[in-house]
């Protein structure tokens, strides 16, 4: 039985609202930070390369998955795998809230956030068009990961049809700030509960990249984390700027899914047909 490892790494930081040049340059900064750390799949916040609040100034703020510097960003590392967060350019006045995989010099594959809240302080529905596919990439031999965007892993279905796919690894990039769903509604808590039961449950390594910092009235609480397959902590962010690394094994993915076999007894045709009857 062959078993290997996948070096990971997660970057806290605080992107600037709209200032796409500034944080082109510090994801490159950081890029190399992790080159030089030996990280093989690095990952950024949501929007990690605009802001969050865009509002009426997202057509500003969208890119092309062709434009260059997404690809000079790769470069940069060719051999690792990049995931950045942007807002996509797709045709006139259609955007979303996307992220990128940068691998080899290029954009290898892009997915778009499904589920765009609009509850609370959230509108991205307003502005975002919804994405419609899940997305499985191979980020090194032997290694497959699905992304989903924040409030993407507030809808459990979306989870468990991406966990279907069979990743190794689930990257969850998110935008939270504190009580900007209601002062009743604990992001910071709520989001280790969440993150920890889909890794505990899948058997799934999660690494959460969350921002940290102000943008205007908003506080991002940071947070950031990378968990093993049984939901457990392999490293955690303090509260500023930084990279954080973990180093994962498919050996223990294995033992995990092998005592909690969710994806083996998943019973699709019975969901299926329980959901042609809602």
């Amino acid at each position: 039985m062959y078993f290997q490892n996948l070096s990971v790494g997660v970057v806290q930081l605080n992107s600037e609202h709209l200032a796409l040049d500034t944080n082109f340059t510090c994801h490159t900064d950081w890029i190399r930070t992790a080159k030089d750390s030996g990280v093989e799949l690095l990952l950024f916040p949501e929007l990690s390369l605009t802001g969050y609040q865009l509002g009426r100034f997202t057509p500003k703020a969208a890119l092309s998955r062709h434009d260059e510097r997404l690809s000079a960003l790769s470069r940069e590392a060719p051999d690792m795998t990049i995931v950045v967060g942007f807002v996509e350019y797709v045709s006139p006045g259609e955007y979303y809230n996307a992220v990128a995989y940068l691998q080899q010099g290029e954009v290898a594959a892009v997915y778009r956030k499904i589920n765009l809240p609009t509850y609370g302080g959230l509108e991205e529905g307003k502005w975002f068009h919804a994405g419609q596919d899940l997305v499985l990439v191979d980020c090194k031999p032997g290694w497959k990961a699905c992304t989903l965007i924040c409030a993407d892993l507030w809808n459990p279905a979306l989870v468990h049809c991406a966990m279907l796919r069979r990743p190794d690894l689930l990257l969850a990039p998110i935008n939270s700030a504190s009580a900007i769903v209601s002062d009743e509604f604990s992001n910071e808590n709520n989001w280790q509960t969440n993150v920890a039961f889909y890794a505990m449950l899948y058997g799934a390594p999660v690494l959460m990249a969350n921002r940290l910092g102000s943008e205007g009235d908003a506080w991002f609480w940071g947070g950031s984390r990378i968990l093993g397959p049984r939901g457990e902590v392999l490293a955690l962010a303090e509260d500023r700027e930084c990279l954080i690394q973990a180093e994962l094994d498919t050996e223990s993915i294995a033992a995990a899914r092998f005592d909690h076999p969710a994806i083996r007894d998943a019973n699709t045709p019975l969901i299926q047909r329980l959901l042609a009857q809602h």
